[in-house]
């Protein structure tokens, strides 16, 4: 056997060793019995003699099949022994055809999963003990720890090797015109504009002296300063006022312009050549300008320091509200049977497409590891996980020879 096994194949081992020597000591006892009995043809002593012999015959014969499979039997090349370390890659082979016909199927893995209650199972096991406080804190360390390992001179070659020349390359004007589209017609820019207005409008209201400052240095300097003064403060009003105005007006004309020039803007963005060679220009300067690369691996830098301070701060807001989602998740799937019934749809679903898609690759796992092993080490890998049940055959041998032995002695001595 090989060396350095497991705690698990060290058990197998023994148990495997144990079961030798209890089919070999049977062998034994049978032969010494048949010896001890072998002039007497009559009597009691002639069964004992004739089930001895046929335990003795059955006992030899299922050892040379048990280990003709594994290997040649007192190491004589016979036909047809050493069977599995002669023909591995076929058994390999086999065994990949029968785990991809029969376990990586569809159908059992929907079965499967739906039996199992994937979804009401993991919710138990957050709610339960300190799981879902473990799995943040885990979590949390590995992520922390790949987050660190994260050099800026990758980050930076990344975006200037990668991200930036396909930038450059591709044209983006189509799809963002599309993706303009898509939110204009959803009305999804709605809350964007509300939110520009509100802080415009708290703005303006805030900095008075500031808006009326910028408007009296651009008054004529023969009026007078009084005059400046009240009409600063007059345009201020008009411009907080008209602000005010848009953000309560849901069809406003100023709101109503906007959608307009943000439609023509995005259909000129994928049909009007000129505006799309315009936004492409745009595009390639600033792309182009070193600063983009530089601000980049800035952002990317200080949000990696953020998150990983917030990873490791375990009373932080990141990971107590980690903990706190999960938490109610596992609530919720707990106490909603339709939460935890789509859970478990969603997981078949993308189990049986890896299934249909790449379970024929993944059974090939099986012959390529088989393989792989040389005729010797398949042979002992498999006699170390059966091996333990095959010597049972032996020992069933073993007593069914001797019952055999033992009635057709008595048919011989009835007829």
């Amino acid at each position: 056997m090989p060396e350095g096994l497991s705690a698990g194949d060290a058990a197998r081992l023994k148990g495997l060793r144990r079961m030798r020597a209890l089919a070999l000591s049977l062998l034994v006892l049978a032969a010494v019995v048949y010896v001890l009995t072998r002039h007497h043809d009559t009597g009691w002593l002639g069964y004992v003699n004739a089930g001895s012999e046929a335990a003795m015959v059955g006992a030899i014969a299922d050892w040379f099949a048990v280990t003709a499979l594994f290997r040649h039997p007192l190491g004589l090349p016979i036909p047809h022994t050493a069977i599995i370390p002669n023909r591995k890659e076929s058994l390999g082979e086999s065994l990949q055809e029968f785990v991809a016909d029969n376990f990586l199927r569809e159908d059992v893995i929907r079965e499967r999963i739906a039996s199992a209650g994937v979804g009401h199972r993991v919710g138990e096991w957050l709610v339960e003990g300190n799981h879902a406080d473990r799995l943040v804190r885990e979590g949390s360390r590995i992520l922390s720890d790949a987050l660190s390992h994260v050099q800026e001179t990758d980050v930076a070659a990344l975006v200037e090797q990668a991200l930036i020349p396909r930038l450059q390359e591709e044209e983006l004007s189509p799809v963002v015109g599309q993706l303009m589209d898509e939110v204009l017609r959803d009305d999804a820019h709605r809350g964007l504009v509300d939110l520009a207005v509100d802080e415009l409008g708290r703005w303006l209201l805030h900095n008075h002296d500031e808006v009326a400052a910028l408007i009296e240095n651009r008054a004529p300097s023969w009026t007078p300063q009084w005059l400046d003064k009240r009409v600063a403060t007059w345009v201020h009003e008009q411009v907080v006022a008209w602000v005010a105005d848009i953000g309560r007006t849901p069809d406003h004309n100023a709101r109503i312009a906007l959608d307009k020039w943000l439609r023509q803007l995005a259909h000129d963005l994928q049909h009007q050549p000129e505006t799309m060679e315009r936004f492409e220009r745009l595009k390639v300067r600033m792309l182009a300008q070193p600063r983009v690369s530089t601000t980049s691996v800035q952002l990317w830098d200080a949000l990696r320091r953020a998150l990983i301070g917030s990873l490791g701060d375990e009373t932080g807001l990141l990971r107590t509200r980690a903990k706190e989602e999960l938490d109610k998740l596992g609530r919720r799937l707990t106490d909603d049977p339709q939460l935890a019934a789509r859970v478990d749809t969603t997981i078949s679903d993308v189990a049986a497409y890896a299934v249909n898609h790449y379970g024929h690759e993944v059974a090939t796992i099986i012959s390529a590891t088989v393989n792989r092993w040389d005729g010797k080490e398949t042979a002992e890998r498999i006699e170390l996980h059966v091996g333990r049940d095959l010597q049972f055959i032996r020992i069933n041998g073993t007593v069914v020879g001797g019952l055999a032995g033992v009635v057709i002695h008595a048919i011989s001595t009835l007829l």
